[in-house]
C-alpha cells in the first residue's frame, strides 16, 4: 500500500488572491507591462485549447491572455508576475504531520496536488511543518500536465511509488477531484467522511495488496 496526500485544504491552508486577475495585474505592473483595461475579460477568456483534465500552467494562461490584447512583455515576466501573486501565508493543519506519519509507517508516501501555479507547492512546503523528505514523491498539476481528478495523475502518483494503482490510498478533502482515484482503482479517503486526526485509524484498517 501506498498513500498520497492533497495539499491545499488537506495538510495545509493557504491565504489565497480573492481577486486573481487582480492580483496577477498589479505584480504585471510593477515589471513594467502594460495591463489591458479589459484586463479581467482577458483573464476570464480560454486562451489554451488544452485535452480534457490537462492542466494549463498559469504564467501561459497569463501570457496567451495578454497576446491577445497585443500586449508585449518581457520574457518571464508573466511567470514571476504570477508566482509573486501567490505568495502564501501558510498554516498546517492540526493532526496533518501526524497523518503523514501514520502513512509512512505503512508504505510510501506522495504528495498529489491540484496547482497552477509554479513553484508554489515547494514554497508552500518551506513554510509548512512538513519537510519534503517527509514524502517520497511530489506530483503537482503544473509539473505532470494533469489535473485531479484526471486518471492520469493518480497513475503517475502510483508509478512514483513503485506501486499499482489499486494500491494507492489517497487522502484529500474534495469530492470532485481528490475521490477521482477511485478511477484507477485507488481508494479515496475523503475529509468530508473522515477528520485527519481520524486517518492513522482508518490507514490502520485498510488492507491493500502486499504490506511493505
Amino acid at each position: 500500500m501506498a498513500v498520497s496526500f492533497d495539499l491545499f485544504g488537506t495538510l495545509v491552508t493557504v491565504d489565497r488572491p480573492a481577486d486573481p486577475a487582480t492580483a496577477i495585474a498589479t505584480e504585471l505592473a510593477k515589471r513594467d507591462v502594460a495591463v489591458p483595461d479589459d484586463w479581467p475579460d482577458a483573464y476570464a477568456e480560454p486562451h489554451v485549447d488544452a485535452p480534457e483534465g490537462a492542466e494549463v500552467p498559469l504564467p501561459a494562461h497569463v501570457s496567451r491572455a495578454l497576446a491577445s490584447r497585443d500586449v508585449d512583455h518581457e520574457h518571464n515576466a508573466a511567470r514571476r508576475a504570477v508566482v509573486a501573486a501567490f505568495d502564501p501565508a501558510v498554516e498546517t493543519r492540526p493532526g496533518a504531520p501526524e497523518a503523514v506519519a501514520a502513512a509512512r509507517e505503512r508504505g510510501p508516501v506522495a504528495l498529489c496536488s491540484n496547482c497552477s501555479v509554479p513553484e508554489l507547492v515547494g514554497r508552500t512546503l518551506v513554510r509548512s511543518d512538513f519537510d519534503r523528505d517527509d514524502f517520497d514523491a511530489v506530483v503537482t498539476s503544473v509539473g505532470c500536465g494533469w489535473r485531479k481528478p484526471a486518471p492520469e495523475i493518480f497513475e503517475l502518483t502510483a508509478a512514483e511509488l513503485d506501486v499499482d494503482p489499486a494500491d494507492l490510498v489517497h487522502v484529500g478533502d474534495d469530492p470532485a477531484t481528490d475521490g477521482g482515484v477511485d478511477a484507477v482503482g485507488g481508494t479515496a479517503l475523503l475529509l468530508g467522511d473522515v477528520s485527519i486526526d481520524e486517518i492513522p485509524e482508518r490507514l490502520a484498517t485498510l488492507d491493500l495488496g502486499d504490506e511493505p
